[in-house]
């Protein structure tokens, strides 16, 4: 897979992935104390990380988009 998401993208799903997986571990708000929310937060989160570490989004491979540059 080629690389499709661009510098930008890539800074805000590493901040979106990183403050999911604060909510749902660290922060204590009662809406987080259900499993369902709280993990599945996580789970949001780590994909998140996973794409803006790659540089490769698999949505925006199925739908021909790319962030990039090059």
């Amino acid at each position: 897979m080629s690389i499709n998401v661009g510098t930008l993208d890539r800074v805000l799903r590493g901040v979106l992935g990183l403050g999911l997986l604060y909510l749902a571990f660290l922060s204590g708000l009662p809406a987080f104390d259900g499993a369902l929310l709280k993990y599945g937060a996580a789970i949001v989160g780590i994909v998140m990380l996973v794409v803006a570490v790659t540089r490769v989004c698999p949505i925006y491979s199925i739908f021909g988009l790319k962030t990039c540059r090059a």
